[in-house]
């Protein structure tokens, strides 16, 4: 259930047009759900956090997918899944067919119409990627920030190898409420990035690399040690939790709310 929905369910019991036996209906669902012998869905999270529970596909079975996806969505709201390989996309586009899958970023999302009435945000967001091979991540990141109400500006393949490419964007970049920077390899682009702007930097490591770069763990290190003074690191290739955090960031709460 939505804050939105929730205040529209109050007046109309204060207005005497709802009952309190349908009212209790409504709620049945509160605070959690079960679905079959291996999920308990978080119906309350949205009330508490502003988002509703987001699915990760990742060693779930497709069944196990296809489920969860129908129950997230019953309420009519925001459905966020991530990490699915195109035959668990396929099963939740069967339970939710008016979502979208996205390949690039192994994502399936809804976004209903009037999803995002009362979200107020600092500002947009900007995904800026290091180079081509890290856009999985950076569109993890973008298509996340969307669901959660953020207008997004992507600056992709700007990495320090060619630094006047970032350069040519500093004004944009330092307008942002957040700037989001996905690399690879030794990970060194948010440092330059935090040296140059204002904005709060969240920075993502990814997998790209050869060698000694050990799937991101090279990344991850030289972002933890970089100079620029309060950058912060999420996990090695976590566009998910990047794109989070900058909603958390960006999302003003009003007062009442």
């Amino acid at each position: 259930m939505r804050e939105t929905e929730l205040r529209e369910l109050l007046e109309a019991i204060a207005a005497g047009t709802t009952n309190q036996a349908e009212a209790i209906e409504r709620l049945r669902g509160l605070p959690f759900e079960e679905v079959g012998d291996f999920a308990t869905i978080d119906s309350h999270r949205e009330l508490r956090c502003g988002f509703p529970e987001v699915m990760l596909g990742e060693e779930k079975t497709v069944e196990q997918c296809r489920a969860i996806a129908a129950k997230l969505a019953g309420g009519g709201g925001i459905l966020l899944a991530t990490r699915l390989d195109e035959e668990k996309a396929a099963a939740v586009l069967e339970a939710v067919p008016d979502a979208e899958y996205f390949p690039m970023a192994r994502l399936v999302r809804r976004i209903p119409e009037g999803a995002h009435d009362g979200v107020v945000m600092s500002g947009p967001v900007a995904v800026v990627s290091a180079g081509t091979s890290d856009l999985p991540v950076a569109e993890e990141a973008v298509l996340t920030a969307e669901s959660m109400g953020m207008s997004v500006n992507r600056v992709y393949d700007v990495g320090v190898a060619g630094l006047h490419r970032l350069l040519a964007h500093r004004e944009e970049l330092d307008s942002m409420a957040v700037v989001i920077v996905v690399a690879g390899m030794e990970g060194a682009l948010p440092s330059v990035v935090g040296g140059m702007i204002s904005p709060p930097i969240i920075a993502v490591p990814t997998s790209v690399g050869y060698g000694v770069a050990q799937g991101g763990f090279a990344a991850l290190l030289g972002m933890l040690s970089s100079c620029a003074s309060g950058v912060m690191v999420v996990n090695i290739d976590n566009g998910f939790g990047a794109g989070c955090a900058a909603a958390r960031i960006a999302r003003i709460r009003k007062e009442g709310t």
